[in-house]
């Protein structure tokens, strides 16, 4: 395979497969900086130099006690104030397989909920799925492990953490009526959108401006049903960007529209107009997305750039239109400020987010010395199996991290002593999967320039499946 065209499909796979199952690859074209950058020719030096850096990090790291969810609380109070009053906190996770990294999820969400007043839960998942599992947590039918399938299905969130995550947010609900919790998903609408999202829009214009409904629904018509992306992937890109400027058309159109009477669901005029113009935003996004060209890796690179800016803007406006704090939920290479693969993100939704809240995002990141997480070769399936690696090497992040002397803690790398920062802020190769975990070459990464937070874990495990 020619060199552009296996980046470009490293893109794809990457791009479509976490948008459509709510999983990012593991970043595979990483800038790497040269061979043992900061280390030190000499080895007695490296040695010397590593335990200085071990010792700084040991004076400011705070023991976890557990990343399982339930039970005290007392560990993650200096992780509270860490975040302080940040109104979004970005959690990553270093693989998307392993339990550890899910279950901290809900025991930090359940920390900030109680402690902390944070009212949202946003997954790196569909929009139209976070729509769903809302539902179900606001009360609605069903029963939470039927709703991870029906919503996440064939996804890294299809597990029994995220089922046990929502039942939790409902079960808050029941008890706290006054003060509900809510499930977002910020990502685009791929593989599918469903007829749910046309119609939540078409039905707004049904309402407010029956005057452009025939001009709304011809621009949808040919857009209608979209529920395979690879398959739309094969049309031939001229067609693709036609539709897309179908959709981008459709969007100014229900922008342009306002007022009128609402869509008939009690909302005022002006929440059911913005909560429309949101979901035509998703449409057309997917189908800007979806207008990438595969033989052009520039094409590729610009597509994730449009879902990055696409997940930190939905996140956003989901923040502020609620007033409510925000725990974000996504990869490592998505939550923090650098991403291992800087030519497909270079500007991750974590420096978005940055950009848009300054210090009132708060990135955390996950690193591992070693375990086993699930992966997945044939995405969109669910013929996930579990990958072990070893004890990271000395040559690794994960091999100074782990000499610390609690088994798993977590540093503020913002106040870290100048030894641990100097460290931290060179790249070296680090462990980081996505749905697909590839190690040749070992992705890279500055811990120290990628987040504000660092938790470190000694061993992670697979994920539950169903």
């Amino acid at each position: 395979m020619a060199g552009n065209e296996r980046i470009a499909r490293r893109g794809l796979l990457t791009a479509v497969a976490a948008v459509a199952a709510a999983a990012v690859l593991a970043p595979v074209a990483a800038v790497a900086a040269p061979a043992g950058a900061g280390e030190g020719a000499d080895a007695g030096a490296g040695a010397a130099r590593r335990s200085a850096v071990v010792g700084a990090l040991e004076g400011v790291a705070r023991p976890l006690r557990t990343t399982e969810p339930g039970g005290g609380n007392a560990d993650l109070r200096a992780l509270g104030s860490m975040i302080g009053d940040a109104q979004v906190v970005g959690l990553g996770e270093a693989t998307h397989g392993s339990h550890e990294f899910f279950a901290m999820k809900q025991r930090l969400f359940r920390y900030l909920v109680e402690e902390k007043g944070f009212t949202s839960f946003v997954l790196e998942t569909s929009w139209s799925s976070g729509l769903r599992i809302d539902e179900y947590v606001q009360g609605g039918p069903g029963d939470a492990r039927q709703v991870v399938k029906d919503a996440l299905g064939g996804s890294p969130w299809d597990r029994e953490e995220f089922a046990d995550l929502i039942a939790w947010m409902r079960a808050h609900n029941r008890s706290h009526p006054r003060d509900p919790v809510h499930f977002v998903g910020d990502d685009l609408g791929l593989p599918r959108l469903g007829d749910r999202m046309f119609e939540r829009v078409t039905s707004y214009v049904r309402g407010a401006r029956p005057d452009l409904l025939p001009r709304l629904e011809g621009l949808y018509a040919g857009l209608r049903p979209f529920d395979d992306a690879f398959a739309y992937l094969k049309k031939p890109l001229a067609e693709r960007r036609d539709a897309a400027a179908r959709a981008q058309l459709a969007l100014d159109l229900v922008t342009a529209s306002g007022g009128g009477t609402g869509s008939g669901t009690g909302a005022s005029d002006e929440d059911a107009h913005a909560w429309a113009v949101q979901h035509a935003r998703n449409i057309a996004e997917t189908f800007a997305f979806s207008a990438l060209d595969l033989d052009d890796p520039a094409s590729v690179s610009a597509s994730e750039q449009l879902r990055d800016r696409a997940m930190a803007d939905n996140t956003a406006w989901w923040q502020r239109r609620t007033g409510g704090k925000v725990l974000l939920s996504a990869h490592n290479g998505h939550t923090g400020y650098l991403a291992t693969d800087t030519f497909l993100y270079p500007e991750p939704q974590g420096a978005r987010l940055r950009g848009a809240y300054g210090h009132g995002y708060v990135a955390i990141g996950f690193t591992f010395d070693r375990g086993s997480f699930l992966t997945n070769d044939a995405v969109l399936t669910d013929d996930w199996k579990t990958v072990t690696v070893p004890a990271a090497t000395p040559d690794m992040n994960e091999y100074t991290l782990d000499q610390v002397r609690h088994r798993d803690y977590y540093v503020d790398l913002r106040t870290a002593p100048r030894a641990a920062r100097d460290w931290l802020d060179v790249s070296r190769p680090t462990y980081d999967a996505g749905s697909v975990y590839v190690s040749d070459p070992m992705p890279r990464l500055a811990i120290g320039r990628a987040y504000d937070v660092l938790v470190h874990l000694h061993q992670v495990t697979p994920a539950r499946k169903f």
